[in-house]
């Protein structure tokens, strides 16, 4: 068995993350962009999707304050890998489901697609759900179409978030994940979207995948410096 899948040792390093987390996030100086939408959406209440791409799981608690937005919760893989990462996220607030979006087939059909897209569905009539659509095995960056099916199926709004952070550690991982470091500086960007009637869902993740690449190219711009 490898050492991050032993059941001690992901206790016990989840713990660890999800300390070394909170403890980034409060020195962090957050830029915040087009935040309006975002409270919109909190004030709203309901049903939301939010869409990060994988590499920014371990920003991705920053950008939802637990004092004023909905209840969350992430979907997360069934992978042994996604147990650990549903067991830091869950530590700092955000229960997981345990699931995946698929790539080419509908959600309800993905890997443990049929519990876990009822129990999104479920959620999304009270609170929010976090989606990483290009995970849990990418290609990184690249959106299929099991998030626009939840959204059409569903009718939540989608909220499309940016997050950076800088300095910050990259993983040597499929997606070049981002770990924050603390006493440096963090973006978020939000945009929003509904699903566009009359649409299929192939073309709305590609006009999708382009809306949360703006968002996280912008964020990835405040940061380093290169943002008007």
């Amino acid at each position: 068995m490898r050492p991050l899948r032993n059941p001690v040792v992901q206790a016990v390093l989840s713990w660890s993350l999800a300390r070394w987390m909170a403890f980034c996030f409060a020195t962090i100086r957050w830029t915040y962009e087009n935040r309006i939408v975002a409270e919109q959406v909190w004030d709203q209440g309901g049903g939301v999707i939010c869409a990060f791409w994988h590499s920014r799981i371990g920003l991705s608690p920053s950008c939802w304050p637990l004092d004023r937005a909905q209840p969350a919760k992430a979907l997360i893989s069934l992978s042994p890998d996604g147990q650990f990462i549903a067991k830091a996220v869950g530590r700092l607030g955000f229960p997981a489901i345990r699931g995946s979006t698929g790539r080419k087939d509908a959600p309800e059909v993905a890997k443990g697609g049929a519990v876990a897209f009822r129990e999104v569905l479920r959620q999304l009539k009270i609170g929010a759900v976090a989606v990483t659509p290009d995970g849990p095995r990418g290609p990184a960056r690249q959106m299929g179409d099991g998030m626009p099916l939840m959204a059409r199926l569903s009718k939540a709004p989608v909220l499309f978030i940016g997050m950076a952070c800088d300095p910050a550690l990259r993983m040597n991982s499929w997606d070049r994940a981002v770990l924050p470091l603390p006493f440096g500086k963090g973006a978020i960007v939000w945009d929003v979207a509904h699903y566009p009637e009359g649409q299929d869902a192939a073309d709305v993740a590609l006009a999708w995948t382009d809306r949360l690449n703006a968002v996280e190219e912008r964020a990835d711009a405040i940061v380093t410096g290169r943002a008007p």
